[in-house]
């Protein structure tokens, strides 16, 4: 099975999203992700979603819910890249994205986790 790559930049982790995005593959995504927080003690994510076209409503949950698991695991987490379609069809699904930062690009995305109090 596919994998999408996390890499670590310091104390952060950045997953960049380059392939269509499937219900097994996004679950994965989320074991890796929480699985890196722990072993790495990173204390942000950065999720770059700039090649994403399209979300459906299963990949704004676990979007969501990733966040949520990284918050539990002290761990804020930043989407940075969101192409105007993907924030209509995310407001249109009802999708807050809640606890969830975004950013126009992964620079913006660091200066927003370095800048969140510890």
């Amino acid at each position: 099975m596919e994998r999408i790559p996390i890499l670590r930049m310091g104390r952060l982790l950045l997953v960049t999203i380059q392939v269509d995005m499937h219900d097994r593959l996004a679950m994965a995504l989320q074991d890796d992700l929480t699985s890196r927080i722990v072993s790495d003690g990173a204390k942000g994510v950065l999720i770059d979603i700039s090649a994403l076209d399209v979300v459906d409503s299963f990949i704004g949950r676990m979007i969501s819910n990733t966040a949520s698991m990284a918050r539990v695991l002290d761990a804020q987490t930043v989407v940075v890249g969101m192409q105007p379609a993907v924030a209509i069809t995310l407001v249109e699904l009802g999708l807050t994205l809640q606890g969830v930062k975004t950013a126009l690009n992964v620079e913006r995305g660091i200066k927003l986790l370095e800048t969140e109090p510890k």
